[in-house]
């Protein structure tokens, strides 16, 4: 069978990619390949954000073919242009014949500079994932979102197609002049089927004793970093002020905000119903889920926020803030989860009590929640892109798909 010959470039393995890139490689009409500009995140790494040193506990690179690219920069980091310099990106993609490559790096590396003039000195496709949205920090300087609008465009147009993981992606793009046409949605997704048999095996009284928690009680959950830009303390505001009878507040997650956080909980007399787990691992956060009777996220800038995913297919209803990307495609006012204004503590604790309180709608919700995430998996994820391959590539579709039928 004749397939596509596609080139993922990534800047390094991130845990829900990984998925991704394993469905790609078991697509009857793709063959990929993927080459890291460097492996930051499959091997030991201090995060800024948790405030320390961690390792993931699952494998980011079985299941796919890749390569490490060397890495040229004096300088290497993920947060910089010039971090991420790998030549040799140039030779692979002018050597090799693929019909197309997709680069996932971002178009603030140099390596991404690379990847595009060789793609289009061999008159290959050129498409590349972003997550720009129109979401911006409170605070971020109104002369970078100026020169965003003036530059985003022409770069967005070097593109045969531009990939986004969410509506609010779409939306933006659109914004920039982009055509409808040359958007590909692909769902930010998690491998749900492994979530969904995770959290089948949990035993929650179990992990609810091991917090000490009683087996009967309600409980709230956050779980990310514990930074400022996740607002973790309106969360323990509105539960402090909701007072709901025989619930619990569980923290998973570090980071700066800790101490400040336990601080206030001993300040306020709650301190006996909150939890904090710090740092929890890949492997264990299905138990975690799976264990809370609603799981809230305040974040005030967050384009996607996967967590809400992983949440909802452990059958946890979710509250959002609105500025959280996942709530135009994954909640469902009232059916999946409740939408709340970002900072507004008071409305927090209302709908929080509305969940805790009525257990017949909570058990409505945990079944509508995975439900929904049915049709929100890598497997939509891949279609698409096949079905965008699909009209880059004409000549070569018809004979893929004749050959597949």
């Amino acid at each position: 069978m004749t397939k596509y010959r596609i080139l993922l470039v990534s800047s390094h393995p991130v845990q829900y990619a990984a998925p991704i890139y394993r469905w790609m490689a078991q697509h009857p009409k793709l063959e990929i390949f993927v080459a890291y500009c460097s492996l930051y995140g499959a091997e030991a790494l201090f995060d800024q954000g948790f405030g320390q040193e961690i390792t993931w506990d699952v494998s980011l690179l079985n299941g796919y073919p890749w390569v490490q690219l060397e890495n040229k920069s004096p300088m290497a980091s993920l947060n910089r242009f010039f971090g991420l310099i790998n030549p040799s990106i140039w030779k692979h993609i002018r050597s090799e014949k693929y019909d197309a490559v997709i680069a996932y790096t971002g178009y603030n590396y140099f390596t991404f500079w690379i990847a595009y003039f060789a793609t289009k000195f061999s008159q290959k496709r050129f498409l590349f994932s972003t997550d720009a949205h129109e979401i911006a920090p409170h605070g971020s300087p109104k002369l970078k979102s100026l020169l965003k609008q003036v530059v985003l465009p022409k770069i967005f147009a070097l593109a045969d197609k531009v990939i986004v993981s969410s509506s609010l992606g779409v939306d933006y793009v659109k914004s920039l002049g982009i055509p409808e046409a040359d958007i590909v949605l692909t769902p930010f997704a998690v491998d749900n089927s492994w979530w969904i048999e995770q959290s089948k095996n949990v035993n929650k009284f179990e992990v609810r004793s091991t917090w000490g928690i009683p087996e009967a009680a309600k409980i709230i959950l956050f779980c990310a970093k514990l930074i400022p830009r996740k607002r973790p303390q309106d969360l323990l505001q509105a539960f402090a002020k909701a007072d709901i009878p025989d619930s619990y507040l569980v923290f998973a997650g570090d980071g700066e905000m800790r101490h400040e956080l336990e601080a206030k909980a001993r300040m306020i007399g709650i301190a006996d119903k909150v939890r904090f787990l710090g740092f929890v691992n890949q492997s264990q956060l299905p138990a975690v889920y799976t264990s809370a009777d609603v799981f809230t996220f305040c974040s005030d800038n967050e384009p996607f926020g996967v967590v809400v995913n992983e949440a909802m297919l452990c059958g946890c209803p979710v509250v959002v803030s609105n500025r959280v990307g996942a709530r135009l495609d994954l909640v469902r006012e009232g059916e999946t989860g409740f939408i709340y204004t970002c900072g507004d503590v008071d409305a927090l604790a209302k709908v929080l009590t509305k969940i805790l309180l009525d257990n017949e709608l909570r058990n409505k919700m945990s079944i509508a929640a995975i439900e929904r995430m049915k049709s929100w998996s890598p497997r939509e994820n891949v279609e698409a892109i096949v079905e965008a391959l699909d009209m880059l590539v004409p000549g070569k579709s018809t004979s893929v798909s004749a050959q597949s039928d």
